[in-house]
């Protein structure tokens, strides 16, 4: 019964909607040569102990280093691939026969029911050391200001959003690739940016270069999340920090209550715990999340956006979307052109040698019936900039709803 309200309901909404028309990384790679060369179970560290005098045709010395080197080289980029310590990558390599293809396709889909699952995961966050953004020219352009009047001058009816996990962890062309995101808000003036992966310089740079947008943070050291609000369009409420207890990479969520055209709304961001190994957990961060979006009054809009590195099984074994909260990429329709916000066949960032795409970054909403109908659903971030890399290992999300007073 609960089923087919929750689809007439769902059909209903598509109907108004049809009228109305009418992008990991809590871990680092530690030293690749001591992690590797410490392992005593490894091939290679067998093979460096044999003895210089080997039976005819065996591998020279100077061969057996040549293989060592290889293989520590391709645990380092398995292991910036899939954010884990080179120990794990060297389980999954060794398993694998070496072959990088094969081993990154088992880590990231295992089989179902694999005994060996869920690995054991590191217990350590290594940042890496953070670049000064605070330093840039002062002659960059890239700043959004709202009108002096404050006047909010856009349509009521319409709200605007961008989420985007903007990889404030990856030190390389960060200055250019900051630009490039706060670029792209200048382009789309959003009402509101839902941000993953925020270091504490990155902050500092976009409250001098988006000087138009309010900036709440779900925490102040290390990486954090964090929710920025259009002056003058959005007003800020209240703010709150969700913790997630059992985390190892210094997760959270981050909830803001906000008044837009008389609206309520409550704004919420996380970043779910990363990669496969820690399903158990992201599924509980889920359920946490699902579980603060009901807390909400009934004439509270509650509206989520972020990097949930999530896979659709475990949706499913959630229990799947409570009965009043929707997938806005669902509602419209499962649109292919946005459907991979995490595509390493097109997004070279992070120079993976095989395609690996995932819809990590979603949108959920709940609302009173009818009163939110999601418009579009676009990728941004999809063009390099000048230093050859984009703006981030993500695509970022920018959608449009319509408020149906």
């Amino acid at each position: 019964m609960r089923k087919h309200a929750r689809a007439a309901r769902l059909r209903r909404a598509q109907r108004l909607f049809s009228l109305s028309r009418g992008k990991r990384r809590a871990e680092r790679i530690s030293s690749g040569d001591a992690v590797l060369m410490a392992s005593g179970s490894g091939s290679d560290a067998r093979e460096q102990s044999e003895p210089a005098a080997a039976p005819a045709g065996a591998e020279t010395e100077e061969e057996i280093d040549q293989r060592v080197k290889r293989r520590r080289l391709q645990c380092m980029g398995f292991a910036l691939v899939a954010k884990c310590e080179t120990t794990m990558a060297h389980t999954f390599l060794s398993e694998n026969d070496w072959q990088m293809d094969k081993a990154l396709n088992a880590y990231f889909e295992p089989p179902e029911n694999d005994p060996a699952w869920p690995r054991q995961p590191p217990t350590s966050f290594q940042s890496e050391a953070y670049v000064d953004l605070t330093n840039e020219d002062s002659d960059d352009t890239t700043i959004l200001e709202t009108s002096p009047s404050g006047t909010p001058l856009e349509d009521n009816s319409i709200i605007s959003f961008i989420t985007w996990n903007i990889d404030g962890l990856d030190g390389s062309n960060l200055p250019e690739r900051a630009r490039g995101v706060c670029s792209s808000l200048a382009l789309y003036t959003p009402d509101v940016v839902f941000l993953q992966e925020v270091i504490p310089s990155y902050c500092a740079y976009l409250k001098k270069r988006a000087s138009g947008y309010k900036i709440i943070t779900g925490n102040e050291e290390g990486y954090f999340t964090a929710i920025l609000l259009k002056k003058g369009r959005v007003k800020f409420k209240s703010q709150e920090i969700v913790p997630f207890p059992n985390t190892k990479m210094m997760r959270n969520l981050l909830c803001v209550n906000v008044s837009v055209g008389g609206n309520e709304f409550c704004l919420m961001t996380s970043h779910l715990e990363s990669t496969r190994e820690h399903s158990a957990e992201r599924m509980n961060q889920l359920k946490t999340v699902f579980q603060k979006m009901q807390e909400a009054p009934d004439s509270t809009t509650v509206l989520f956006a972020g990097d949930t590195n999530l896979r659709d099984q475990e949706v499913i074994k959630c229990g799947g979307l409570p009965e009043n909260v929707f997938d806005a990429w669902e509602f419209l329709g499962k649109p292919k052109h946005c459907q991979y916000t995490w595509d390493t066949r097109i997004n070279t960032n992070l120079r993976i040698p095989a395609a690996y795409k995932h819809r990590f970054d979603r949108i959920f909403f709940r609302a009173e019936e009818g009163h939110l109908i999601p418009q579009s659903l676009d990728l941004i971030g999809l063009e390099k900039l000048d230093c050859g890399r984009f703006p981030s290992d993500h695509w970022g999300l920018l959608c449009n709803l319509n408020v149906v007073l």
